[in-house]
């Protein structure tokens, strides 16, 4: 599992988080809310935990 730290405009966090969603190779397990960042209204924080799917074992689970 890893976790990350997402920063950046809110536009630019949506953006990654539907890249992360959308991605068949991990599963987002968690996305945090925003936060704003000291010192800045321009600038968020978000944070993720996401696990490596295993592809092997999805795609034996769809041949059976």
């Amino acid at each position: 599992m890893l976790k990350i730290r997402l920063m950046g405009t809110k536009s630019d966090i949506a953006w990654f988080q539907k890249i992360l969603s959308s991605n068949n190779k991990i599963e987002v397990l968690e996305v945090s809310e925003l936060y704003s960042n000291k010192g800045t209204k321009k600038y968020y924080r978000a944070y993720a935990q996401v696990k490596k799917v295993d592809l092997k074992k999805t795609t034996k689970t769809v041949e059976q």
